[in-house]
């Protein structure tokens, strides 16, 4: 079974890897994905799984011969060896998948129009290229104008001033409109 479960596990690593990259800033196409799964994979296969079943048969051996009965035969270093090895390409697809999902952003929001406003502002900070306001997106807030019509701010280094945008989701695409005021959105509430 662990060369058909090679074959397929490093496509589907390969799916996934496009999907799901581990690394946000590089990414990773479909041919790139099955590459580094493929070399993987071979590790998997070549070197962890002859050790882990080498210390396997060995545990079983002196299991058995302290029972008094034969070891195990090379047939049965074989099937554990092809057993042990899909297990660790099962693990490597896994450990894609978590790794993957780990490295996606996480937006909390309570509707689609704000979850597409945290989407277009992170879209335009990093699109900027300000260091300053990279540094600080995770310092973004937001208030609700209107319906799909919103008001985010992030702060800069020195925290009293604010960078600010009007994004509207109701346009398709969204549209986004730098704010010439600096202050927070507590005082542009209070107005």
């Amino acid at each position: 079974m662990q060369w058909p479960a090679f074959v397929a596990l490093t496509l589907i690593d390969g799916l996934v890897l496009d999907a799901l990259p581990p690394v946000a800033t590089t990414g990773m196409n479909f041919i790139e994905g099955v590459l580094v799964a493929t070399f993987a994979n071979l590790f998997l296969v070549g070197a962890i799984a002859p050790l882990l079943t080498r210390r396997l048969a060995d545990r079983r051996a002196v299991a058995l011969e302290a029972a008094g009965a034969p070891g195990p035969t090379q047939v049965e270093r074989d099937v554990l060896q092809d057993r042990v090895a899909t297990a660790l390409l099962v693990l490597g697809l896994v450990g894609v998948i978590v790794s993957g999902l780990a490295n996606r952003p996480v937006i909390v929001s309570e509707t689609a129009a704000t979850e597409e406003n945290a989407r277009a502002v992170r879209d335009y900070v990093e699109a900027s290229g300000s260091d300053e306001l990279l540094r600080n997106l995770e310092t973004a807030n937001t208030i609700r104008l209107g319906e799909g019509y919103f008001r985010t701010c992030i702060a800069r280094d020195d925290r009293e001033r604010h960078f600010c945008l009007f994004v509207d989701t109701r346009e398709d695409p969204t549209e986004i409109v730098k704010d010439p005021s600096a202050e927070p959105n507590t005082v542009y509430r209070n107005r």
